[in-house]
């Protein structure tokens, strides 16, 4: 038997099997995603089985873009017999909210719930609904299980979810919650075993599209830079950041509308939005002109900035880590960040740096580096099948 862990998108599904030896996850033994959902868009199906990695175009997006995905999600299952039968389907959930704070069985009570919490991750939560909508009624056998970001930042302490805003406010649930907490998990399990450290006062680095940083204490999350929504704290491909709330009320002075302001902020602002050229670092490195190295720039000063943050709230550091698309990928990146956090005692390896960024987990600091620095391929999806099968009783359904 094995757990399907998925990511659903407003264009993509992400997808990755799970076996189950008992009632312990194993590595992945499928994995691959579906892009280009889009109304319009050319769908492409890529998966990675056996070791050998796969690709195939598909014929172009029906209005409903999930049930096509999960058609050819399905045919795929079916054409590899070798294949375990599924358990149950973990979906990553973007926001619990407050009444969150763990994973759940889902029902049509929960997706109520959880629907509430839309306006707060526009981009992200009804899209992960939708796909769990698009699940239950394609496998009406399979339990359903959401997997929430927030959850792993539901140690934070008061003083540091809490806005300077009236009470009444917080008791609506106008409060920080923090993100990425899927892949914090993973991270910080990965860490643990591989560090004594760990235990200490670690710094974890999620730098992609989205982006955020998460300082922990003995394994727990005691401070994040992403608040309310995933808008704030660091800079990302399209979204602003931590942005003064006055500009948003020049804005409304200006005459700009909900949507105005919704869009400039998720997805016409960050490195698109200060370089003009694109949201993809690997596009800016690439181009080379001076609005591309601003953008970059920036960037990384917005990481340095908010690790100073961070770290003093733990009052030091003993392990720094990078993970997500830019983290594992950009070796420039990690050593200006490392040259200037310098000051607390991190040195990198240059040779070990430059070598990393494939699905090694690595060890990059010299050995005279105060503080560890590691690069860790994050697995988000491992960290749901694990908590799904932790739900779930061993004479749940399956389905061929």
């Amino acid at each position: 038997m094995a757990i399907l862990a998925v990511n659903a998108g407003s264009s993509t599904l992400k997808f990755s099997l799970y076996p189950l030896l008992g009632a312990v996850v194993q590595n992945s033994l499928l994995s691959g995603s579906i892009q280009g959902l889009e109304p319009g868009g050319s769908p492409m199906l890529d998966w990675t089985f056996a070791g050998q990695r796969h690709n195939r175009a598909l014929p172009a997006t029906q209005e409903d873009h999930f049930a096509q995905a999960l058609g050819c999600l399905g045919e795929l299952l079916a054409a590899n017999a070798a294949l375990p039968a599924l358990k149950a389907v973990a979906h990553r959930v973007v926001h619990g909210g407050e009444h969150f704070s763990a994973s759940v069985r889902v029902t049509d009570e929960i997706l109520a719930q959880l629907a509430q919490l839309n306006s707060l991750a526009p981009l992200h939560q009804p899209q992960n609904l939708q796909g769990i909508r698009a699940f239950q009624k394609a496998f009406p056998a399979i339990p359903q299980i959401a997997c929430f970001d927030t959850a792993f930042h539901a140690t934070l302490d008061a003083v540091d979810y809490n806005f300077a805003l009236p009470p009444w406010l917080a008791e609506q649930g106008v409060r920080r919650y923090g993100f990425h907490g899927l892949s914090y998990q993973y991270v910080m399990g990965v860490l643990q075993q591989r560090s004594t450290l760990a235990a200490g006062r670690v710094l974890m680095a999620h730098l992609g599209n989205g982006a955020s940083l998460c300082a922990a204490l003995d394994g727990r999350s005691c401070a994040t830079t992403m608040g309310f929504s995933a808008l704030d704290g660091l800079m990302m491909g399209t979204r602003c950041g931590s942005l003064d709330a006055g500009v948003v009320l020049y804005l409304l002075q200006q005459g700009w509308d909900f949507e105005r302001l919704q869009t400039l902020l998720y997805k016409q602002s960050g490195l698109l939005g200060v370089s003009g050229i694109s949201a993809d670092m690997r596009t800016l490195r690439a181009d080379g002109s001076a609005p591309a190295q601003r953008a970059i720039d920036q960037f990384t000063h917005r990481i340095v900035r908010e690790s100073g943050a961070l770290v003093a709230c733990m009052g030091g550091l003993d392990v720094l880590s990078f993970s997500g698309g830019i983290g594992e990928h950009d070796a420039v990146l990690r050593a200006q960040v490392c040259q200037r956090l310098a000051w607390l005692g991190v040195q990198l390896d240059p040779a070990l740096n430059q070598q990393a960024g494939g699905d090694q987990v690595l060890a990059i600091h010299s050995p005279a580096s105060r503080v560890q620095v590691w690069l860790i391929p994050t697995d988000e999806g491992s960290v749901a099948a694990r908590e799904a099968a932790a739900l779930l009783p061993r004479s749940a359904g399956v389905l061929r």
